[in-house]
């Protein structure tokens, strides 16, 4: 199983800490791009100064909507924006966030998301978290991708296809999960789902994949599971000819 235990381990005590205040980022954002805007954000607020009457406002949102305007000199607004805590801020930065420029989408988006989390923070006196990874989420779900091969990396037949379906479809929705793609290839499955924050993934895949494999072991028990990005084919196949190789003692 590809999976750190550990990071899981410290977004759960970390989710205790605030007492069930969090958000899902539900955009899909590129975690290099989140990792960008809050550098960025942090060297913003640093040298923040009160941001000032409406008027400043008012000049803030006319550069938005200027063409002209640099992108660079955008993302420093979106930021200031965001750091301002006021709700009329986050108001401007949700108008933008409905038609931005295009380049800025997702910069707009994380002001947003920054901007609604230190304004809740300031309102109801608690400590706000958002969960933010590259596959987003949905509520109080996050997006994962799952990569399952076939146990002797040969074709599925096509009783363990239905088996496979009918297994995943049952034991995901048991635990609350939410399929967005199951995916049967030859060689191996594709899922890509909606997982409660608290949903132990290795517990809840291990028994699914148990339950298949009581039909005749066709399942590998090793599997990926990422909330980083979705693994292209080729990625993909270059795991299934790695992992055959393992089996065949290359």
């Amino acid at each position: 199983m590809i999976e750190n235990d550990n990071i899981m381990k410290q977004l759960f005590d970390s989710l205790q800490s605030v007492g069930g205040n969090f958000h899902v980022l539900e955009h899909q954002v590129p975690v290099d791009k989140q990792l960008e805007y809050f550098r960025f954000s942090e060297g913003v607020r640093k040298d923040m100064k009160n941001l000032g009457s409406e008027v400043d406002y008012e000049q803030y949102e006319t550069k938005l909507r200027n063409s002209e305007i640099p992108v660079y000199e955008k993302e420093i607004i979106l930021s200031l924006l965001a750091s301002s805590k006021q709700v009329r801020a986050y108001r401007i930065l949700e108008r933008y966030a409905q038609e931005p420029d295009k380049e800025l989408t997702n910069w707009a988006y994380m002001a947003l998301m920054e901007s609604r989390m230190l304004i809740e923070s300031e309102l109801s006196g608690q400590q706000q978290a958002y969960i933010s990874t590259g596959l987003g989420g949905k509520g109080d779900k996050l997006r994962f991708f799952i990569l399952i091969l076939s146990s002797k990396v040969t074709p599925f037949l096509d009783y363990q296809r239905e088996i496979i379906e009918k297994e995943f479809v049952y034991g995901l929705q048991k635990n609350e999960c939410e399929t967005e793609r199951l995916n049967i290839e030859d060689k191996y499955v594709e899922l890509v789902i909606l997982a409660p924050i608290l949903v132990n993934l290795k517990v809840m895949l291990d028994g699914i994949i148990r339950e298949c494999n009581v039909y005749g072991d066709f399942l590998s028990e090793m599997f990926t599971v990422t909330n980083v990005k979705m693994l292209n084919k080729e990625l993909i196949n270059r795991i299934v000819d790695s992992y055959g190789n393992i089996l065949a003692g290359r």
